[in-house]
């Protein structure tokens, strides 16, 4: 089913004549904005120098550290008159961003949503459950707003009180769910813990942080629903971005609202299909804030080949983030590929935490690894096999040789929003 066929198939020199129409308009926007007139400045460039879409190469990249430059409304190219609703980023690693939207941001950002809620399978009348923040994180209210567009009964249940979530489930005979991943998890073990039947989920949208297949395959075979993947960014609007379809194979992004660029995320250098790089995305819809050539940080690739379903090319699921990656005695881990080890081992439960010190001038890692209830016995020398089969799994796949510590189920910490799985205690 497609909630918008012509958009979402749009191929060729169609979707290039719309894609270059709508740069240009992005690019004339941009110029409200005093960052980006400095940009052009220095780089040598005017907008009517934007003549193809190859000439998008010419414009510098925009970085996060940019948009926190320019906090509060410095990258807001509309009077504030027009502005209907103003979101931020957590602000974690400094001051946060904070991005803004018109009215037609706002309509643009719905339709996005209404295209991956049906693309899963979600229909008008169907329930469909928002266990995500709805205060300043865009994860609520944008799928919030996409879910009505298409008719669903949305039931905006927020983050927390998981037991009253799983009732909820239970009672209203919910068929979609969206959270992050890691709450999911925690939503299964809880409802597991209560005997709960879920059986009305069918699909389950989870996306804000990085997750892997045997995480995928482990939701849907415990709660009985297909898993899919959502992607998105504050900055570029928030979830809807990019989501898979029923192939489960890659994620559809929308070339008629973005303008996708796979780089080296050391050289810059712009690379070709199946390379896999950082994205950088050029968001070519946006009226209160538009981008040019924004670095996201996420590392995935462009894919060549079509997809059944008739949609354009497909992002490959996110390995991780440059800036989430780890260099452990200069070796590259992310921690969605020591989450991957874990899940094939079946004595490991749900939870683990990764952490970084620097002993003696060395990269020292250590991870925290919870049992399996239903497998834990607390005898030692199990514990101590267990120990070493994980310690060679790791080390089989990171080339990397990394401390294990077991702890007893349920004893580390729990997330309702984007799980903290490392924690880097080096002093560089």
């Amino acid at each position: 089913m497609f909630w918008n066929e012509k958009m979402e198939t749009l191929s060729g020199q169609a979707l290039e004549e719309l894609q270059l129409k709508r740069l240009k308009e992005t690019v004339a926007r941009t110029q409200n904005i005093g960052f980006y007139n400095t940009l052009f400045k220095d780089a040598g460039i005017t907008p009517s120098d934007i003549k193809s879409l190859d000439d998008l190469a010419k414009i510098p990249f925009t970085k996060k550290a940019d948009l926190r430059g320019g906090y509060p409304f410095g990258f807001l190219a509309v009077p504030m008159n027009q502005v209907n609703r103003i979101h931020t980023t957590s602000g974690t690693t400094g001051k946060p961003t904070v991005v803004a939207y018109t009215k037609n941001d706002l309509n643009m950002w719905s339709e996005l949503i209404a295209r991956n809620l049906t693309m899963v399978g979600l229909r008008a009348g169907d329930i469909f459950q928002n266990a995500s923040n709805y205060s300043l994180f865009t994860g609520g209210l944008g799928i919030h707003m996409g879910a009505e567009k298409i008719g669903c009964a949305v039931v905006p249940s927020g983050v927390g009180n998981t037991k009253r979530q799983i009732e909820m489930i239970q009672d209203f005979k919910v068929k979609g769910l969206h959270c992050t991943p890691s709450y999911a998890m925690h939503l299964t073990e809880v409802a597991e813990e209560m005997h709960a039947d879920l059986a009305s989920l069918e699909i389950g949208c989870f996306g804000a942080e990085a997750w892997s297949e045997n995480m995928r395959r482990d939701l849907e075979n415990r709660l009985g629903l297909k898993a899919y993947d959502s992607y998105g960014m504050s900055e570029l609007f928030g979830p809807g971005v990019a989501f898979e379809c029923p192939e489960q194979d890659g994620l559809h992004i929308w070339h008629d609202c973005y303008i996708v660029e796979i780089i080296d995320p050391k050289t810059g250098e712009v690379l070709g299909p199946e390379e896999k790089g950082e994205m950088v995305v050029t968001p070519i819809v946006k009226e209160a804030m538009p981008l040019l050539r924004y670095r996201t940080g996420d590392i995935t690739m462009l894919m060549e080949d079509e997809c059944p379903c008739g949609r354009g090319q497909k992002i490959a699921r996110l390995l991780g983030r440059s800036d989430d990656m780890l260099t452990v005695r200069g070796i590259n881990v992310f921690p969605s590929q020591i989450e991957h080890v874990l899940k094939n081992i079946p004595e490991v439960g749900d939870q683990f935490i990764v952490y970084i010190d620097r002993v003696n001038h060395l990269d020292e890692m250590m991870i925290e690894v919870e049992m399996n209830k239903n497998i834990f016995s607390g005898e030692l020398q199990d514990l101590s096999k267990l120990q070493t089969k994980i310690m060679k799994a790791l080390q089989d796949t990171l080339t990397l040789r990394a401390r294990v510590e077991l702890v007893e189920p349920g004893s580390l910490p729990r997330f309702e929003g984007k799980a903290k799985r490392v924690v880097d205690r080096r002093v560089i």
